[in-house]
């Protein structure tokens, strides 16, 4: 499984960025998707999760609820995360990763996933 990221820029605060995770050599409705993101000087922390097409289900890390939205198009072998509102402490390298087997309360740990995308720089300017 590769996946490659995309969106990713410089915005203003308040501002909205869509990022796209595609795969390739795999089906990604099998697999539940997490983008992570990482600040310079800080751990990579999880933002958001959808599990694999069967379920559905998302989880979101609080400081990004009700701002981010994951989503999945399995015609494109895609998943997006729409990022609305947002703030200067947004900023980070972020990168999506991908899992056949996912325990739900480990959505955020980086070691549950196998496969991860090469990142995409998400700049907010204050």
């Amino acid at each position: 499984l590769h996946l490659v990221e995309s969106g990713g820029g410089l915005v203003q605060s308040g501002g909205s960025l869509r990022l796209s995770c595609v795969a390739s050599g795999e089906n990604l409705d099998y697999y539940a998707i997490s983008w992570f993101r990482q600040a310079p000087g800080k751990e990579r922390e999880g933002v958001s999760c959808i599990t694999n097409k069967i379920d559905g289900s998302t989880y979101y890390t609080d400081s990004v609820k009700g701002r981010f939205t994951i989503t999945r198009d399995s015609a494109k072998n895609t998943v997006y995360l729409q990022m609305n509102s947002l703030k200067p402490e947004d900023t980070a390298t972020y990168y999506c990763a991908a899992t056949e087997a996912l325990w739900t309360t480990m959505w955020s740990s980086g070691s549950t996933y196998e496969s991860w995308g090469q990142g995409t720089q998400v700049t907010v300017s204050s």
